[in-house]
């Protein structure tokens, strides 16, 4: 199927549109004796160990109905100069008419090609004689069709020439504004962010809950330069003063010097069947024969699995990948470190805790199952995936990097305002790992062994969410380029794009919430929204501006799951699937069942409804959570000097 390519003129708007056949394949390294090595790629004579077969994705069309992101509206309104014009994918459609491309590097790629076919049409030159025939293999769709093309009018040759200097011109104009210091990645990111910046405009003029939704969504989504005034403070608010600079005082004392870490959990005995003790056996592995399928109710899991929702999951997936039987990790041991790194989950905290864990660490394990990925990840990359999501927020206090920066924590201060979460949480999880009978990875050699550190810290770094355009547009920018680059195969033969594709997959499960049944998703709703109240609480005790989405007495909760879907999950869901197709359809059906409940059920005003009649409704699935907020400021991995250890027994909060 030949490329088809057209460039439409609409004042200062282009459309491009491209078409790529036919669908999603993998194509999979034949010889036995290559393996891949996800430092230097393919190589002969690597043990199974080290890895398996590489393989690369075909990349295709896209199914034709269905609604798209705010990524492919017109973004030509918002150019500051005529030699920035963009190709807008689409104009007035709201359905995929085409495989459509809208990250800049990938538009001007596509605009070449059609002026080389254009090029091609006008001369008759044979496109074998060119140096980029070899280029176009079994995989390409860009064939031109001139061979059998009758002899252009005069008219029609002149129509042609004008259209393919046209062409040549804005790619030229695309080219002399990049700026040699930016990657390709940086174009689409800027591009993404004025196109959100735009929408969230929009979106905040509707309502004053617009707004509030807007400022959190830009607030937590992208990375924004900090600004140099701290948090508001009441000047009334003496007592406050005086106590935020003891707890100051207190926590500068214990960034420097040895730290060890204090636990009490232990496994010795038989490992059980599923990796947890229970009288619910037969019950819960019922549920975990389920554990391949999306939407699992890991609630439900963790009531069967007394509360260890992430051990026995993480457990169940080990044995299922046979990774202990690959890595020659002793099931003992693995349990151990699982239990161990369960218990530094916050059981009080409402959401980030180890049912999130455990949900994160399914999904990842679903989507590394998909058809489209089979045989494309090293059995090294797999074992890093699932233990980066187990991992992932390990020890949170469930309240924001925001939070912790503005209260001065010891974590901000130790890493210095940037991830400072997913910084603790890796620590944690390595630290975790030199405790007696912990070290799951102690049979991997050296070289195994950092190159999985690496990758686990790739992907633990990547669930910043202050990260996600960035990210967003690296990983569309990487698939759409793919698409237009004359073989339509994404190769995946570098550490950089294997790694992107899972951290974009960790990113995708972490938040995938909209994506579950409903009935799960809601619950994610309620807890998260209860976490957040909490720190707003902490907020109006301390006399700072609350964050947004922070105050109990004022938000639209339904309003904000619809801002979420559209401006940050549906785009990246939805870039996944182009990836995946058609493996995730499901999954966007889900997603825009889940947007369209909440978008029936927005209130007609800002409602204190979730704390009045939401709050009866919910009561029920947030039984467990104590109504104590004081200890969001305790993180459980205490860092404390062996040579300096506090008085009387007390320990002192490192997260605020």
């Amino acid at each position: 199927m030949g490329e088809t390519q057209h460039v439409v003129v609409q004042g200062e708007r282009r459309l491009s549109r491209l078409k790529i056949g036919p669908k999603i394949s993998v194509t999979t390294a034949t010889s036995t004796e290559q393996y891949f090595d996800v430092e230097n790629g393919a190589s002969p004579n690597k043990s199974p160990l080290d890895a398996s077969s590489p393989s690369g994705l075909v990349l295709q069309n896209l199914p034709q109905q269905r609604r798209e992101s705010f990524l492919y509206r017109s973004d030509s309104d918002f150019e500051l100069s005529p030699k920035s014009l963009s190709r807008n994918s689409s104009v007035t459609s709201e359905v995929h008419a085409d495989d459509l491309i809208v990250t800049p590097f990938a538009q001007i790629l596509a605009s070449l090609r059609s002026v080389r076919n254009n090029y091609i049409t006008l001369t008759h030159v044979p496109a074998n004689r060119s140096r980029r025939g070899s280029a176009t293999g079994p995989h390409s769709n860009h064939q031109p069709q001139h061979l059998n093309t009758p002899k252009l009018s005069e008219d029609s040759f002149t129509k042609l020439s004008l259209e393919t200097l046209e062409e040549l011109d804005w790619c030229l104009d695309q080219l002399e504004t990049i700026q040699t210091h930016r990657s390709v990645s940086d174009m689409a990111s800027s591009k993404f962010k004025r196109m959100l910046n735009r929408e969230l405009s929009h979106f905040a003029e509707s309502s004053k809950s617009g707004n509030q939704i807007s400022e959190y969504i830009c607030n937590t989504f992208l990375d924004k330069q900090q600004e140099m005034d701290s948090p508001t403070i009441k000047v009334e608010d003496t007592d406050n003063q005086q106590k935020n600079k003891k707890d100051k005082k207190a926590t500068m004392a214990q960034i420097v010097g040895v730290r060890k870490l204090k636990h009490t959990n232990s496994f010795t005995g038989v490992v059980p069947r599923h990796g947890v003790e229970t009288v619910h056996e037969e019950e819960l592995g019922t549920l975990l024969g389920d554990i391949d399928r999306w939407g699992v109710d890991i609630f439900r899991i963790a009531e069967l699995s007394n509360n260890r929702p992430l051990t026995c999951v993480t457990y169940t997936i080990f044995q299922e990948r046979e990774l202990m039987k690959t890595f020659k990790i002793p099931p003992t041991t693995l349990l151990t470190y699982l239990l161990h790194l369960e218990e530094h989950y916050g059981r009080l905290i409402p959401y980030h805790n180890n049912i999130h864990a455990a949900d994160v660490t399914q999904s990842t394990h679903v989507l590394l199952s998909v058809a489209a990925l089979e045989n494309v990840f090293t059995d090294l990359e797999i074992l890093a995936a699932i233990f980066a999501c187990a991992i992932h927020d390990v020890d949170h206090p469930g309240v924001t990097n925001q939070f912790l920066v503005n209260t001065s924590s010891e974590l901000a201060l130790m890493y210095n305002d940037e991830s400072v979460l997913e910084n603790h949480h890796l620590a944690v999880a390595f630290k975790l790992l030199q405790e007696d009978n912990c070290d799951i990875f102690v049979n991997l050699t050296k070289k195994q062994r950092q190159t999985l550190r690496r990758m686990v810290i790739d992907m633990v770094l990547s669930t910043d969410m202050t990260k996600h355009m960035e990210h967003l547009a690296n990983f569309k920018t990487m698939v759409e380029t793919n698409k237009v680059s004359g073989t339509g195969v994404l190769s995946l033969d570098s550490y950089s794009d294997r790694i992107q594709v899972l951290q974009n997959m960790v990113h995708c499960s972490d938040l995938s919430n909209p994506t579950k049944p409903l009935c799960i998703y809601r619950q994610w709703t309620d807890r998260i929204m209860e976490e957040f109240f909490r720190q707003g609480d902490k907020e109006r005790e301390r006399g700072m501006d609350i964050s947004p989405m922070c105050d109990r007495h004022n938000v639209t909760v339904e309003k904000s799951q619809v801002g979420f879907i559209d401006y940050i999950v549906h785009p990246l869901w939805e870039t996944w699937a182009d990836l995946v197709h058609p493996d995730a359809q499901d999954i966007l059906d889900t997603l825009e069942d889940n947007r369209d409940y909440y978008q029936n059920v927005i209130p007609m005003s800002p409602t204190k409804s979730f704390c009045n009649k939401r709050t009866s409704e919910t009561g029920d699935r947030l039984d467990n959570i104590a109504e104590d907020t004081d200890h969001m400021g305790n993180i459980q991995f205490k860092l404390t000097l062996e040579d300096d250890q506090p008085e009387d027994g007390e320990k002192t909060p490192t997260g605020s």
